[in-house]
């Protein structure tokens, strides 16, 4: 473990220990490895026809991007517990309530919080994660998807594991709904670098992904050469970061360049959707619970 982790219980201080791989260990991974755990989501039709249907991806992807950023960000930065952390759950609970989503596809959304950065960071970390590490991430999402009102949560990183993989294979498919999010979403990822770059972080975004997701997108496979030399970039600045002197401030996902919603702050309560204006059926098969 590292020294900023040493002596800290995955039981009982998970919060402290993501904050701090969040924040100091895995800043960029953890934001790189939760922005690809998303896109994987919108590959489940049921998923992906339900975000074009708000409309959000078409007419605001970056707000849409810099809200789901932020609100996840605020209660691993002040706990769970805290006034803003309970104020960042509730606003995400009641934009879910506003519409029909099913208990599985939330679990399954909540598996590839746990599994997509754990697999970047074995792949692409400049070092691995501890096995206290690892279980901290289980039960730091544990317990926010209680907070959301998500039931049968997987105990540990196998069941969050055999959950994402075999949701991703009994459901992936391609959907023109699905497709335009996810094209609207990578043209945003691929807007956060100089113009010049953009056919090279295209063709880069597409070889981190698995075939199955890019047969469920309709995307192009970058082939071979393309991934070899995309994992071997992620790779070699593991390598360099491995080397570096330790971080001694945190970075927030707020204070990134690609956050461009709010450059004089954001108030919790304002952020996200609201009704009425949701073109989409009404619902709450979630039972997404009230942190109120």
């Amino acid at each position: 473990m590292t020294d900023r982790n040493a002596g800290l219980d995955p039981e009982s201080d998970f919060v402290e220990i993501y904050r701090n791989l969040g924040t100091y260990d895995f800043p960029w991974d953890l934001n790189q490895s939760l922005s690809f755990a998303l896109f994987r989501t919108y590959a489940v039709p049921s998923i992906g026809r339900l975000l074009d249907a708000t409309g959000e991806f078409a007419r605001a992807t970056q707000k849409r991007y810099d809200d789901t950023s932020l609100l996840l960000e605020v209660p691993l930065l002040d706990g769970f517990d805290s006034p803003r952390g309970r104020a960042a759950i509730r606003r995400i609970n009641q934009m879910h309530r506003m519409y029909d989503i099913s208990n599985d596809d939330m679990r399954y959304v909540l598996s590839t919080f746990v599994v997509v950065p754990a697999r970047w960071v074995h792949a692409f970390g400049w070092r691995p994660l501890t096995p206290d590490e690892l279980l901290a991430s289980v039960r730091y999402y544990q317990a926010l998807g209680r907070r959301m009102g998500v039931t049968g949560i997987p105990e540990t990183y196998a069941g969050f594991a055999a959950l994402m993989d075999d949701y991703e294979r009994a459901h992936f498919a391609y959907d023109p709904a699905s497709a335009r999010v996810a094209d609207q979403t990578l043209a945003l990822l691929v807007s956060f670098y100089p113009r010049f770059l953009a056919p090279l972080i295209e063709v880069f975004s597409r070889s981190l992904m698995d075939p199955p997701l890019l047969r469920a997108f309709g995307f192009r496979d970058p082939g071979r050469a393309a991934r070899r030399l995309s994992a071997g970039a992620l790779r070699l600045r593991a390598r360099a970061v491995a080397v570096l002197p330790k971080r001694r401030t945190p970075l927030h996902v707020s204070d990134l360049p690609r956050i461009r919603s709010y450059p004089n702050g954001f108030e919790i309560e304002r952020m996200g959707t609201f009704a009425p204006g949701c073109p989409v059926p009404h619902g709450v098969s979630h039972d997404a619970a009230s942190v109120d």
